[in-house]
């Protein structure tokens, strides 16, 4: 059985923030595709539009919040 440490947050605190947290990230999304303005950058030869980028990056963090909750989950159903 693993010690607790100070800092670490329980499973239920992380329960309570995960809805929360994917709606922000909803949230951010939408403010990033309002304001980022229309342009088009080249990336790898190919004509990528401006407002993806900020885009791409949030959902990279909103995977990350998924993966480490069912990680959560499996090792909380595990003890």
């Amino acid at each position: 059985m693993r010690e607790e440490q100070p800092g670490m947050r329980t499973g239920s605190e992380l329960q309570r923030r995960y809805p929360i947290a994917l709606l922000l990230y909803g949230v951010l999304a939408v403010l990033c595709w309002f304001t980022v303005g229309e342009g088009t950058i080249v990336v790898f030869g190919k004509p990528v539009e401006l407002r993806l980028i900020p885009m791409l990056i949030l959902a990279a963090f909103a995977l990350r919040t998924v993966l480490v909750h069912q990680a959560d989950k499996i090792r909380h159903d595990g003890e």
